[in-house]
């Protein structure tokens, strides 16, 4: 087991990165805010110019990685399209993108893309997205479905990976933001930074966020592996992500302060727009009921036991 993305999917991270620097950074979620409509225009063109679509995460490790790379530099900058979903698309169906769904009430962050959306649920259930309704806050649909088969057990584990990583780079760029913030601001003659308190604070968000790295790279692992607990795996590391991601946010607005909740900070788009990766399928607890299910009496292995 080696927990490190390859050097070609770092660096395709890393010019991912940059090519969504280019096309607007941090303007790119305030633009699809204010006209939901074109974020297909705004982000598409980027991601086809990158190859997005040419990665093969179901079926060759190298581009699993890739995609992982790709989907943690867009939560950098809260890139506002549901690239995780499309990048899982399963292959044995005629649809553009595969989302997993729980509760009575589906809902996914897709208002706005005008694609072919087939659904999971963790038990495998596979239906077809027939009808959404009105948008709501974080570009955020309920879904209506067609049910369609039982044969999406092997489509859970990539369908929850996926957007974790989009959530784990939204968390690198929340602690960097913060970091940077309570470098410059001073207090009694001295940085922030200088004071013990934020520095504990710091740190365990770090902590949270680093753990949440490792969790990320051996569920990749696993799914890549096609191991038999990759869904496991995958629930386990959803579970770590949202504990992680309360922490961090946390953390991050309250050493910004209430700055860090105005529009004007960076920090505020990223907290609102990790909003439905936290909820969407379902929050902590209804993950932890899944993955006690799922896992029952034998328990977790690998990293996570």
């Amino acid at each position: 087991m080696i927990l490190d993305l390859s050097e070609d999917a770092q660096e395709y991270g890393r010019q991912a990165r940059q090519a969504f620097e280019a096309a607007g950074g941090d303007r790119l979620v305030e633009r699809a805010e204010a006209a939901p409509d074109t974020r297909e225009p705004l982000v598409a063109p980027v991601l086809a110019e990158l190859g997005a679509w040419d990665l093969d995460p179901r079926t060759d490790a190298d581009g699993l990685e890739a995609a992982a790379a790709l989907c943690r530099s867009a939560g950098h900058w809260a890139v506002p399209y549901p690239l995780a979903e499309l990048l899982a698309k399963p292959t044995d169906l005629d649809v553009d993108g595969l989302i997993v769904v729980g509760g009575a009430r589906p809902a996914a962050p897709v208002a706005g893309i005008d694609k072919r959306w087939a659904t999971v649920t963790v038990g495998g259930s596979r239906a077809l997205v027939s009808g959404q309704s009105d948008p709501g806050p974080g570009f955020v649909v309920e879904l209506e479905q067609s049910p369609l088969d039982e044969a999406g057990a092997r489509d859970v584990a990539l369908g929850l990976v996926l957007p974790c990583w989009t959530l784990l780079g939204m968390l690198d760029r929340a602690l960097e933001l913060t970091v940077a913030h309570v470098s410059l601001r001073k207090q009694f003659g001295q940085a922030l930074s200088a004071f013990q308190g934020v520095q504990f604070q710091l740190t365990d968000a770090e902590v949270e966020r680093s753990g949440l790295d490792i969790l990320a790279k051996h569920a990749l692992w696993s799914v890549a592996t096609d191991r038999p607990e990759a869904v496991e795996d995958a629930l386990a590391l959803r579970m770590s992500a949202i504990e992680a991601a309360d922490v961090v946010f946390r953390v991050c607005h309250q050493l910004h302060g209430a700055v860090g909740f105005c529009d004007e900070t960076t920090l505020s788009w990223l907290s609102r727009y990790s909003q439905p990766l936290r909820r969407l399928p379902f929050g902590l607890s209804a993950t932890r009921e899944h993955l006690t299910r799922v896992a029952g009496a034998r328990g977790l292995t690998g990293l996570f036991s």
